[in-house]
Protein backbone atom coordinates (compact mmCIF):
# COMPACT_ATOMS: atom_id res chain seq x y z
CA UNK A 1 0.00 0.00 0.00
CA UNK A 2 1.49 2.93 -0.86
CA UNK A 3 0.76 6.44 1.29
CA UNK A 4 0.41 9.68 0.01
CA UNK A 5 2.65 12.87 0.96
CA UNK A 6 0.09 14.07 2.82
CA UNK A 7 -0.81 10.94 4.82
CA UNK A 8 3.32 10.90 5.64
CA UNK A 9 3.33 14.24 6.97
CA UNK A 10 0.73 14.20 8.83
CA UNK A 11 1.90 11.04 10.97
CA UNK A 12 5.39 12.85 10.97
CA UNK A 13 3.06 15.83 12.61
CA UNK A 14 1.78 14.03 14.79
CA UNK A 15 4.96 11.72 15.88
CA UNK A 16 7.10 14.92 16.73
CA UNK A 17 3.57 16.55 18.76
CA UNK A 18 4.13 13.17 20.79
CA UNK A 19 7.65 13.38 21.21
CA UNK A 20 7.46 17.03 22.31
CA UNK A 21 4.62 16.20 24.98
CA UNK A 22 6.75 13.33 26.21
CA UNK A 23 9.69 15.08 26.37
CA UNK A 24 8.63 18.30 28.50
CA UNK A 25 7.14 15.91 30.90
CA UNK A 26 10.31 14.16 31.01
CA UNK A 27 11.97 17.49 31.71
CA UNK A 28 8.85 18.22 34.31
CA UNK A 29 9.34 14.90 35.67
CA UNK A 30 5.81 14.21 35.16
CA UNK A 31 5.46 10.68 33.59
CA UNK A 32 2.56 11.18 30.49
CA UNK A 33 1.24 7.36 31.72
CA UNK A 34 1.42 7.04 35.22
CA UNK A 35 -1.59 6.51 37.48
CA UNK A 36 0.55 8.55 40.72
CA UNK A 37 -1.02 10.95 43.37
CA UNK A 38 -0.21 14.48 43.03
CA UNK A 39 -0.04 16.05 46.15
CA UNK A 40 0.71 18.97 47.84
CA UNK A 41 3.03 20.62 50.90
CA UNK A 42 3.23 23.91 51.95
CA UNK A 43 6.84 25.30 53.78
CA UNK A 44 7.87 28.93 54.94
CA UNK A 45 11.09 27.65 53.24
CA UNK A 46 12.28 25.27 50.93
CA UNK A 47 15.75 25.45 51.99
CA UNK A 48 17.02 24.69 48.47
CA UNK A 49 14.97 21.87 47.40
CA UNK A 50 14.91 20.94 43.77
CA UNK A 51 12.38 19.92 41.37
CA UNK A 52 12.53 16.48 40.69
CA UNK A 53 13.92 15.27 43.80
CA UNK A 54 12.88 11.86 45.44
CA UNK A 55 10.30 11.40 47.13
CA UNK A 56 10.95 8.82 50.38
CA UNK A 57 8.87 6.56 52.46
CA UNK A 58 11.49 4.92 54.94
CA UNK A 59 14.13 5.22 52.82
CA UNK A 60 12.26 4.28 49.66
CA UNK A 61 12.23 6.16 47.02
CA UNK A 62 8.45 6.52 46.17
CA UNK A 63 7.81 9.87 43.93
CA UNK A 64 9.34 13.31 43.14
CA UNK A 65 9.46 16.69 43.68
CA UNK A 66 7.39 18.09 40.32
CA UNK A 67 7.14 21.49 41.18
CA UNK A 68 7.28 24.54 43.50
CA UNK A 69 5.88 27.77 43.83
CA UNK A 70 5.16 30.77 46.08
CA UNK A 71 1.36 30.68 47.32
CA UNK A 72 0.95 34.08 49.08
CA UNK A 73 2.33 37.39 49.12
CA UNK A 74 4.15 35.85 52.72
CA UNK A 75 6.48 33.82 50.96
CA UNK A 76 4.84 30.77 51.86
CA UNK A 77 5.81 28.01 49.25
CA UNK A 78 3.89 25.03 47.71
CA UNK A 79 5.64 21.97 46.86
CA UNK A 80 3.83 19.54 44.11
CA UNK A 81 5.50 15.73 44.20
CA UNK A 82 3.58 12.61 42.61
CA UNK A 83 3.49 9.55 44.82
CA UNK A 84 2.63 6.22 43.75
CA UNK A 85 -0.23 4.44 44.30
CA UNK A 86 1.03 1.08 45.27
CA UNK A 87 1.73 1.91 48.93
CA UNK A 88 -1.44 3.42 50.99
CA UNK A 89 -1.65 5.61 53.82
CA UNK A 90 -3.82 8.21 55.61
CA UNK A 91 -4.65 11.49 55.05
CA UNK A 92 -2.96 12.51 58.18
CA UNK A 93 0.39 11.72 57.83
CA UNK A 94 2.97 14.18 57.45
CA UNK A 95 5.73 15.35 54.85
CA UNK A 96 9.35 15.72 56.57
CA UNK A 97 11.70 18.24 54.90
CA UNK A 98 15.59 17.10 55.86
CA UNK A 99 18.92 17.09 55.09
CA UNK A 100 20.30 14.46 52.33
CA UNK A 101 23.60 15.05 53.52
CA UNK A 102 26.79 16.96 55.46
CA UNK A 103 27.58 19.68 52.66
CA UNK A 104 23.81 20.25 51.64
CA UNK A 105 20.91 19.06 49.69
CA UNK A 106 16.95 18.49 50.72
CA UNK A 107 15.16 15.62 50.49
CA UNK A 108 11.31 15.34 50.95
CA UNK A 109 10.01 11.71 52.70
CA UNK A 110 6.60 10.73 54.18
CA UNK A 111 6.08 9.79 57.72
CA UNK A 112 3.32 7.53 57.12
CA UNK A 113 0.40 7.31 59.13
CA UNK A 114 -2.10 4.07 59.63
CA UNK A 115 -5.28 5.56 62.05
CA UNK A 116 -8.23 4.32 59.78
CA UNK A 117 -9.45 8.47 59.05
CA UNK A 118 -9.32 7.63 55.25
CA UNK A 119 -6.21 7.38 52.66
CA UNK A 120 -4.93 10.40 51.08
CA UNK A 121 -6.04 11.47 47.45
CA UNK A 122 -5.25 13.05 44.73
CA UNK A 123 -5.01 16.60 45.22
CA UNK A 124 -4.78 16.43 48.83
CA UNK A 125 -2.25 18.93 51.00
CA UNK A 126 -0.53 16.94 53.64
CA UNK A 127 0.88 18.38 57.01
CA UNK A 128 4.65 19.55 56.76
CA UNK A 129 7.78 18.97 59.29
CA UNK A 130 11.03 20.04 58.96
CA UNK A 131 14.16 18.81 60.57
CA UNK A 132 16.89 20.92 61.83
CA UNK A 133 19.73 20.00 59.35
CA UNK A 134 23.66 19.92 61.10
CA UNK A 135 23.61 23.59 60.67
CA UNK A 136 20.74 24.67 62.30
CA UNK A 137 21.42 22.14 65.05
CA UNK A 138 25.54 23.77 65.34
CA UNK A 139 24.07 27.14 65.86
CA UNK A 140 21.59 26.11 68.37
CA UNK A 141 23.86 24.54 70.33
CA UNK A 142 26.83 26.79 69.46
CA UNK A 143 25.04 29.83 69.61
CA UNK A 144 24.67 29.97 73.78
CA UNK A 145 28.67 28.77 74.05
CA UNK A 146 29.56 31.86 71.68
CA UNK A 147 27.70 34.04 74.16
CA UNK A 148 28.89 32.64 77.39
CA UNK A 149 32.40 32.92 75.54
CA UNK A 150 31.77 36.54 74.79
CA UNK A 151 30.43 37.46 78.37
CA UNK A 152 33.37 35.87 79.94
CA UNK A 153 35.93 37.88 77.78
CA UNK A 154 33.93 40.66 78.79
CA UNK A 155 34.50 39.49 82.32
CA UNK A 156 37.75 38.47 81.89
CA UNK A 157 38.51 42.35 80.21
CA UNK A 158 37.02 43.43 83.79
CA UNK A 159 39.91 41.63 85.99
CA UNK A 160 42.55 42.80 83.47
CA UNK A 161 41.71 46.13 83.80
CA UNK A 162 40.93 45.90 87.57
CA UNK A 163 44.28 43.88 88.05
CA UNK A 164 46.33 46.16 86.19
CA UNK A 165 45.18 49.28 88.59
CA UNK A 166 46.38 46.92 91.18
CA UNK A 167 49.40 46.21 90.20
CA UNK A 168 50.88 49.93 89.85
CA UNK A 169 54.99 50.17 89.90
CA UNK A 170 55.62 49.46 93.48
CA UNK A 171 53.60 46.70 93.48
CA UNK A 172 55.19 45.11 90.33
CA UNK A 173 58.84 46.37 91.58
CA UNK A 174 57.66 44.25 94.92
CA UNK A 175 56.20 40.93 92.51
CA UNK A 176 59.84 41.44 91.40
CA UNK A 177 61.53 41.07 94.61
CA UNK A 178 59.08 38.27 95.76
CA UNK A 179 60.33 36.41 92.82
CA UNK A 180 63.57 36.99 93.15
CA UNK A 181 63.57 35.91 97.00
CA UNK A 182 61.85 32.56 95.49
CA UNK A 183 64.24 32.10 92.74
CA UNK A 184 67.04 32.31 95.42
CA UNK A 185 65.01 30.21 97.93
CA UNK A 186 65.32 27.13 95.07
CA UNK A 187 68.70 27.39 94.89
CA UNK A 188 69.27 27.47 98.28
CA UNK A 189 66.98 24.58 98.63
CA UNK A 190 68.80 22.25 95.77
CA UNK A 191 71.52 23.31 97.60
CA UNK A 192 70.28 21.79 100.63
CA UNK A 193 69.09 18.57 98.83
CA UNK A 194 72.32 18.14 97.00
CA UNK A 195 74.08 18.14 100.77
CA UNK A 196 71.30 15.86 102.22
CA UNK A 197 72.15 13.58 99.51
CA UNK A 198 75.89 13.43 99.82
CA UNK A 199 75.50 13.07 103.57
CA UNK A 200 72.72 9.87 103.09
CA UNK A 201 75.87 8.37 100.89
CA UNK A 202 78.65 9.08 102.73
CA UNK A 203 76.83 7.65 105.68
CA UNK A 204 75.46 5.22 103.94
CA UNK A 205 76.65 2.29 105.87
CA UNK A 206 76.34 3.75 108.69
CA UNK A 207 72.72 3.82 107.83
CA UNK A 208 71.95 0.32 107.30
CA UNK A 209 73.77 -0.69 110.12
CA UNK A 210 71.52 1.43 112.33
CA UNK A 211 68.71 -0.22 110.65
CA UNK A 212 70.01 -3.29 111.29
CA UNK A 213 71.09 -2.39 115.30
CA UNK A 214 67.49 -1.25 115.55
CA UNK A 215 66.00 -4.53 114.01
CA UNK A 216 67.71 -6.32 116.52
CA UNK A 217 66.22 -4.34 119.01
CA UNK A 218 62.97 -5.02 117.94
CA UNK A 219 63.65 -8.24 118.14
CA UNK A 220 64.94 -8.61 121.23
CA UNK A 221 61.85 -6.53 122.77
CA UNK A 222 59.39 -8.76 121.23
CA UNK A 223 61.57 -11.51 122.98
CA UNK A 224 61.28 -9.34 126.08
CA UNK A 225 57.54 -9.28 125.42
CA UNK A 226 57.06 -12.72 125.11
CA UNK A 227 58.98 -13.53 128.26
CA UNK A 228 57.33 -10.99 130.57
CA UNK A 229 53.79 -12.93 128.96
CA UNK A 230 55.17 -16.12 130.01
CA UNK A 231 56.24 -15.11 133.34
CA UNK A 232 52.65 -14.66 134.10
CA UNK A 233 52.48 -11.02 133.79
CA UNK A 234 48.72 -10.92 132.91
CA UNK A 235 47.79 -12.76 135.43
CA UNK A 236 49.89 -10.16 137.94
CA UNK A 237 47.94 -7.40 136.09
CA UNK A 238 44.69 -8.62 136.28
CA UNK A 239 45.15 -9.61 140.18
CA UNK A 240 46.84 -6.15 140.75
CA UNK A 241 43.24 -4.62 139.08
CA UNK A 242 41.16 -6.64 141.32
CA UNK A 243 43.02 -5.46 144.14
CA UNK A 244 42.38 -1.87 142.85
CA UNK A 245 39.02 -2.41 142.38
CA UNK A 246 38.76 -3.74 146.21
CA UNK A 247 40.50 -1.30 147.35
CA UNK A 248 38.50 1.41 145.50
CA UNK A 249 35.26 -0.52 147.41
CA UNK A 250 36.96 -0.01 150.72
CA UNK A 251 37.51 3.80 150.09
CA UNK A 252 33.77 4.47 148.86
CA UNK A 253 32.49 2.24 151.58
CA UNK A 254 34.61 4.52 154.37
CA UNK A 255 33.53 7.75 152.53
CA UNK A 256 30.14 6.72 152.92
CA UNK A 257 30.27 5.82 156.82
CA UNK A 258 29.43 1.76 156.44
CA UNK A 259 31.40 -0.44 159.02
CA UNK A 260 33.87 0.44 162.21
CA UNK A 261 36.24 2.52 160.82
CA UNK A 262 34.08 4.18 158.20
CA UNK A 263 32.08 5.28 161.54
CA UNK A 264 35.30 6.27 163.00
CA UNK A 265 36.26 8.67 160.13
CA UNK A 266 32.71 9.94 159.84
CA UNK A 267 31.40 10.59 163.36
CA UNK A 268 32.85 14.22 164.44
CA UNK A 269 31.30 13.34 167.93
CA UNK A 270 32.92 10.09 168.54
CA UNK A 271 36.13 11.81 167.56
CA UNK A 272 35.36 14.83 169.85
CA UNK A 273 34.62 11.78 172.98
CA UNK A 274 37.92 10.20 172.08
CA UNK A 275 39.59 13.35 171.94
CA UNK A 276 38.66 14.31 175.65
CA UNK A 277 39.12 10.83 176.72
CA UNK A 278 42.53 10.78 175.77
CA UNK A 279 43.26 14.19 177.34
CA UNK A 280 41.34 13.26 180.74
CA UNK A 281 43.28 10.07 181.01
CA UNK A 282 46.72 11.94 180.46
CA UNK A 283 45.54 14.31 183.32
CA UNK A 284 44.99 11.65 185.13
CA UNK A 285 48.38 9.52 184.97
CA UNK A 286 49.66 13.14 185.62
CA UNK A 287 47.54 13.75 188.63
CA UNK A 288 48.42 9.91 189.54
CA UNK A 289 52.14 10.79 189.69
CA UNK A 290 52.14 14.24 191.08
CA UNK A 291 49.95 13.22 193.86
CA UNK A 292 50.43 8.77 194.29
CA UNK A 293 48.84 9.28 197.80
CA UNK A 294 45.58 10.21 196.61
CA UNK A 295 44.98 6.82 195.04
CA UNK A 296 47.01 4.33 197.19
CA UNK A 297 47.83 4.69 200.93
CA UNK A 298 49.86 1.91 202.84
CA UNK A 299 50.55 1.59 206.24
CA UNK A 300 53.25 -1.24 207.34
CA UNK A 301 52.06 -0.98 211.20
CA UNK A 302 48.93 -0.39 211.40
CA UNK A 303 48.79 3.26 211.65
CA UNK A 304 45.40 4.67 211.42
CA UNK A 305 45.01 5.84 207.93
CA UNK A 306 44.94 9.78 207.40
CA UNK A 307 42.56 11.38 205.15
CA UNK A 308 44.27 13.14 202.22
CA UNK A 309 44.08 16.91 201.82
CA UNK A 310 43.80 18.44 198.32
CA UNK A 311 46.35 20.82 197.19
CA UNK A 312 45.56 24.27 195.77
CA UNK A 313 47.87 23.92 193.02
CA UNK A 314 45.54 20.41 191.93
CA UNK A 315 45.38 19.86 188.19
CA UNK A 316 42.44 18.47 188.47
CA UNK A 317 40.33 21.17 190.39
CA UNK A 318 42.26 23.70 187.83
CA UNK A 319 40.27 22.30 185.15
CA UNK A 320 36.99 21.90 187.11
CA UNK A 321 37.05 25.37 188.43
Amino acid sequence: MKLSRELKTGIIVIGGILLFIMGFSYLKSTPLFDNSKTLYAVYPNVGGLQSGTVVSINGYGVGKVNDIRFIDNQGNLVVTFTVSSEFEFSKNSRVELYDTGIIGGKGLQIMPVFDGSGNVQSGDTLRTDTRPGLTELAQQKLTPLFKKFESAVTDADSVLINVNDVLDANTRNDLRKAINGLSNLMVSLNGSAATLDKLLKDNQGKLGSSLENFDVLTSNFAKLSDSLNNAGLGSTLASLQTTVASLSTIMSKLEKGDGTLGKLMNDKELYSNLTSASRELDLLLQDFRLNPKRYVNVSVFGKKQTDYAVPEDDPAEIIEN
